[in-house]
């Protein structure tokens, strides 16, 4: 029987009256192509680049997912195990995720611009059997497969048909050799709290965290998918965010396959606007999750309502508030498409959206509090409900909701420090975003409580930057922050010291650029690097990041 998250009513009458019930033995892997009564229908419009362009339809991904969960059960993986997908938008990614959840075991969204070191931690953390990476990344994971003691098997996603084992890098398996002549899956025995899916994210301290989630994660992002598209979900959906990071997983990609409604596929590597455009218009894409610096890219874009055909109807965007010239340019330049701002996190995402339905949006608002998720602006120390119109910290009720985290992964101690209880001794998970909520229930980002780094659409943690930093042999050393930027909302900047009789110049400058954009990530490397005699720090030596922010602003 297929079942849907449903909002009936107004948006009063729907958060007093939604409840969460999850069909008995719940799986993630029936909800997304095996429920649906048309399984013919078109689930992936697969675009590449150079022209290809494929269609799976509900019945395709539930065939082609079978066969590579008998392929991994054949080769040991299992009910727990956990699995590394380092892929773009290629159906390679969708059918691992859909594989692991059919044998109950644990995905991990990991991105394709994650160098050695990064991949290296993640893949040691969570202790992955197998990982399932795309041939860009395949020196990548080769480099620190040696060093892994649970990685067992290297999947490469050859560049060709699903068919096609091509050749693939030595010492790893093609995919395709991984696809069993058996299209026939039981599912495993599940519900809608078994562990699913680990996530990593990155802190303003210390190693990046894994978050891990149950099979409820993504139905749990259907409330909120509801209302930024406006209650109209019949459409087709795409994003050009990746596909390793829940901003496009459970803001658009899950959630779409949840109500039978076809997604697009496009690894188009590094964001171009024209592309998008063109992108959304070949397929009629009614409803699209663009970042920020996406839109002030296609902002520059002269006239795309006269030179692209497009369907658009609503854009979701989040992390970073909203500015009240984008939700003009979409209204002019795009005919009316609405633009709702949504908010949340890895750790508990999609608790905050617009729906103009429901109630008009406030510029450099979030929004309204999500049906299905209790977001109060609490006292962290106490677990007291602030007054309305008063700052305090975002935090969420963790009993019952299926997109509150269950744990950090290996990290105890971490979890408990994000919860805080209630003086009634209900338990909140604390987001760390302070900010308070209106008269009228809006809610108003601040600030962070820590230092993460928001630049295009990206989290980064500061201190694995600095680590990586570091590890120069001319560096004493550094402080990482985020400074305004104009497109990218923030950009990276690190204040380094250099080692008694070394000199900061252009060499080193370009060495310490090319060692965070090589060993960690594209995005994660720091535009600027400013050289300095020392840094800022407190009185038991740690550096005052938030004396570098200031003082970079006063100059």
């Amino acid at each position: 029987m297929a079942w849907h998250v449903t909002l009936d009513g107004s948006y009063e009458e729907c958060r007093d009256s939604f409840e969460w019930s999850f069909p008995d033995g719940y799986n993630l892997a029936h909800d997304l192509v095996r429920k649906h009564e048309d399984t013919d229908r078109p689930a992936l419009f697969q675009a590449y680049p150079d022209g290809r362009r494929e269609t799976y339809t509900f019945d395709d991904l539930d065939r082609l997912s079978n066969r590579l969960a008998n392929g991994l059960r054949e080769r040991g993986i299992g009910r727990g195990d956990r699995v590394a997908v380092v892929c773009p938008q290629r159906p390679e990614n969708l059918l691992t995720h859909l594989a692991c959840w059919k044998l109950g075991a644990v995905s991990i969204p990991l991105s394709v611009l994650f160098g050695p070191d990064s991949l290296r931690y993640r893949l040691g953390d969570s202790g992955a059997s197998a990982v399932v990476a795309d041939p860009q990344v395949s020196d990548a994971v080769a480099t620190v497969a040696d060093d892994l003691d649970d990685l067992t098997h290297v999947v490469e996603a050859t560049d060709g048909d699903l068919e096609d084992a091509g050749t693939p890098t030595d010492g790893t398996t093609a995919f395709a050799d991984l696809l069993a002549a058996d299209d026939a899956f039981a599912i495993a025995e599940t519900d809608h709290e078994t562990p699913a899916v680990v996530l990593y994210t990155s802190g303003s301290t210390g190693p990046p965290k894994g978050v891990l989630h149950g099979h409820g994660l993504w139905a749990g992002h259907c409330p909120a998918f509801t209302m930024y598209f406006e209650r109209d979900l019949d459409g087709v959906y795409w994003t050009p965010a990746d596909w390793a990071w829940i901003g496009a997983l459970g803001d658009l990609l899950f959630p779409a396959l949840h109500y039978g409604q076809p997604v697009v596929g496009y690894p188009m590597g590094t964001f171009d606007p024209e592309t998008a455009f063109e992108v959304l218009a070949e397929f009629d894409v009614t409803g699209s999750f663009l970042p920020p610096t996406a839109i002030r890219m296609m902002m520059r874009v002269d006239a795309p309502a006269d030179r692209y055909d497009l369907s658009l109807r609503a854009i979701c965007s989040g992390g970073e508030p909203l500015t009240a010239e984008i939700l003009a340019w979409a209204d002019e330049e795009l005919s009316g498409t609405v633009v709702n701002e949504l908010y949340g996190q890895t750790e508990a995402n999609l608790l905050v959206t617009n729906c103009r339905e429901w109630f008009p949006a406030e510029a450099g608002s979030m929004g309204k509090p999500v049906p299905g998720h209790d977001v109060a602006v609490l006292d962290p120390e106490t677990g007291e409900e602030q007054a309305r119109g008063e700052v305090g910290e975002f935090a969420v009720r963790r009993a019952g909701d299926p997109v509150v985290f269950q744990e950090y992964w290996n990290a105890p101690e971490k979890t408990a420090a994000a919860t805080v209880t209630d003086p009634d001794g209900e338990e909140w998970h604390r987001t760390g975003d302070l900010g308070r909520r209106d008269e009228d229930g809006y809610c108003w980002f601040k600030s962070r409580d820590d230092d993460v780094i928001i630049t295009s659409g990206y989290r980064v943690g500061p201190g694995e930057v600095e680590n990586a930093i570091l590890d120069h042999s001319d560096v004493a050393q550094v402080g990482v922050v985020g400074v305004p930027d104009e497109t990218r909302g923030e950009r990276i900047k690190a204040f380094v010291q250099p080692v008694e009789d070394v000199t900061g110049d252009d060499h080193l400058r370009e060495a310490i650029q090319d060692r965070v954009r090589d060993g960690l990530a594209k995005y994660e490397y720091p535009r600027e690097v400013e050289f300095v005699d020392e840094l800022p720090q407190t009185t038991t030596g740690k550096i005052q990041r938030r004396k570098l922010r200031d003082d970079d602003e006063e100059e």
